[in-house]
């Protein structure tokens, strides 16, 4: 198979992210740079399955093609969604050694709430590009409480650096506390829309992506997916 489908099939990302990674020579094959064109033959080892020569990314070796997993992590506050081994508060820390773990999307290290975790390259794709315009859900409290001009500015877009963000669903729950459905994934877009306005967000927690929610699992633990949860993500 194609080197870029291998990778994409250890749950590292996708096919695209794969190539990209290829392209700029991140991706090592046997002893030399790998090529867009190179194809790996697969062998079964008592891990599972994986390229005759050894695939490294950024000099890391490749697991070997694991069955799909999908998890939900209720993350909290202080935890780091990079996967630092050297960093104590990383989310690397709270993942199983297999399968081989990846968190769709990222959750600042000063916000809490939905993580979705797997090893399924082309789902994540499907999840946080832009032109499928998933639905995240927030719940967001600000310093002080904002009149309903606030919430008509949020939801109509705001301009802040050099963007504008797109239009949203904002609804009110409280004098300082709202909920926010975003489609875009812009970094700390939602702080800093507020910030924007002339607020300052003291919490920011997900409550859902798409049709998956947190329920009732506690803060800073972890569980596997339905078959109905996996199959709704996938539509």
């Amino acid at each position: 198979m194609r080197l870029a489908q291998y990778i994409a099939l250890t749950g590292l990302c996708s096919r695209r992210a794969a190539s990209r990674l290829i392209r700029d020579g991140r991706v090592s094959l046997g002893e030399r740079l790998a090529n867009h064109t190179d194809r790996v033959e697969l062998i079964q080892t008592p891990a599972g399955k994986q390229a005759s020569l050894s695939v490294c990314v950024d000099g890391e070796p490749m697991p070997p093609i694991a069955d799909k997993a999908y998890w939900i992590l209720n993350k909290a506050v202080g935890t780091d969604c990079r996967l630092l081994a050297e960093d104590t508060t990383s989310l690397l820390h709270l993942l199983p050694a297999q399968p081989r773990l990846y968190p769709v999307g990222r959750l600042d290290k000063d916000s809490r709430g939905l993580l979705l975790l797997t090893n399924d390259g082309e789902l994540t794709q499907k999840l946080m590009h832009p032109s499928f315009a998933h639905h995240k859900r927030y719940h967001v409290r600000l310093d002080r409480p904002f009149d309903d001009d606030f919430v008509v500015q949020m939801a109509a877009g705001v301009s802040y650096k050099d963007v504008t963000t797109l239009p949203c669903r904002v609804t009110r729950l409280g004098p300082d506390s709202f909920e926010i459905i975003l489609t875009q994934g812009l970094n700390r877009q939602i702080r800093r829309m507020s910030q924007a306005l002339g607020y300052h967000v003291i919490d920011l927690k997900r409550v859902a992506i798409e049709s998956l929610t947190l329920g009732d699992l506690p803060e800073g633990e972890m569980r596997e997916l339905t078959e109905h949860e996996i199959v709704m993500l996938r539509r």
